[in-house]
């Protein structure tokens, strides 16, 4: 098969990902073979490319939003029928045994593999997951329109239950890209006033057309204080910026799983008045299956961008570089027509 191949990380510029020929992947017992219809570009990609997150295995296929069709199935992989429509997610196997498995939360496991970084992912034509961390997809939605749900929509929505936004709360979105986008219209959704706080004109442009209340720049204040914010732009000199911007008893929640220094914060004016400073880490099952359902249901759509597989680099340098609003989403070539 095709696959676009990390070997070395590096700059993005450098080409540091290779379309390669390599050997199509057999699925394990418990797992099924997918062929790749499209996979969402993720900012966590571009951290695992440019040695942010150093890769855990290499070489290393990237991608972890995919939408597919089992193509061939395990033995003992019973769950869903050869030609089933899948989604395949950033988690993507824990051990189920360890404490924080046993409680249901599956995200703080011992012992996860995560797509894309530690097992092979879905910028290819074929690859494999475990049945049980597949997900099922409305057949009414186009698959373009569901590969960033599964990671921007699934991690954003886990952010939100973190940052704990009260019924008709004013919510800060601080960096407007494929997670917040997403967690946006649900927030409207649900009653809730947006403000978004980014870089770059066309994402503010977006906001405003999807019902933000205000748009302006990341380190600007909002109009008013906020019950909650979350950070998605990786900057940690924005975390002090949000904190200001809180209203009392205010929680932030820092969504990216890479996050550059924070500087020192100062308590009088950041973190007084009982405001809160909460992490995000990954997300279960069940707040992927709650997230999908709450976007059939309120028509949460991905603004996208297509490129196809072979022009993966290309995507990220395009997303590095702040040049598309929304998400963009690799197809695989074969099936373009």
């Amino acid at each position: 098969m095709k696959a676009c191949v990390l070997s070395a990380r590096g700059r993005i510029e450098i080409n540091p990902l290779q379309l390669k020929d390599v050997d199509r992947p057999e699925p394990g017992p418990r797992e099924v073979l997918v062929r790749v219809k499209l996979c969402g570009v993720c900012r966590t990609d571009l951290h695992v490319i440019e040695g942010e997150l150093p890769p855990k295995k290499s070489p290393l296929i990237p991608g972890h939003q995919v939408v597919g069709t089992i193509e061939k199935l395990g033995p003992l992989a019973k769950r869903f029928p050869v030609g089933k429509r899948v989604g395949i997610a950033w988690l993507n196997k824990t051990d189920g045994t360890c404490g924080y498995c046993r409680r249901g939360e599956e995200n703080l496991c011992d012992a996860p593999q995560f797509t894309g970084y530690t097992v092979d992912g879905g910028y290819a034509e074929y690859t494999t997951v475990p049945a049980a961390f597949a997900y099922r997809l409305p057949a009414d939605v186009a698959d373009v329109e569901l590969a960033p749900l599964l990671c921007a929509g699934i991690i954003g929505y886990r952010a939100l239950l973190r940052a704990s936004l009260p019924e008709h709360g004013r919510l800060g979105l601080y960096g407007f890209g494929d997670s917040a986008h997403l967690v946006a219209q649900v927030a409207l959704a649900q009653g809730a006033t947006v403000h978004a706080l980014t870089r770059g004109e066309a994402s503010r442009r977006l906001a405003l057309e999807l019902g933000a209340a205000s748009a302006r720049g990341a380190y600007d204040s909002p109009p008013e204080p906020l019950d909650s914010a979350i950070l998605f732009a990786p900057v940690g000199d924005l975390v002090p910026v949000a904190m200001r911007a809180l209203d009392r008893g205010g929680v932030l929640a820092v969504a990216g799983i890479h996050l550059t220094d924070t500087p020192p914060l100062n308590y009088e004016h950041e973190l007084f008045y009982e405001k809160e400073l909460r992490s995000v880490t990954s997300n279960t099952r069940d707040n992927g299956r709650e997230f999908l359902a709450l976007a059939l249901r309120h028509h949460v759509r991905a603004t996208t961008h297509v490129y196809p597989m072979s022009r993966a680099q290309q995507a990220l340098q395009d997303l590095k570089a702040g040049l598309f609003d929304g998400a963009a989403v690799l197809v695989n070539d074969r099936d373009i027509a």
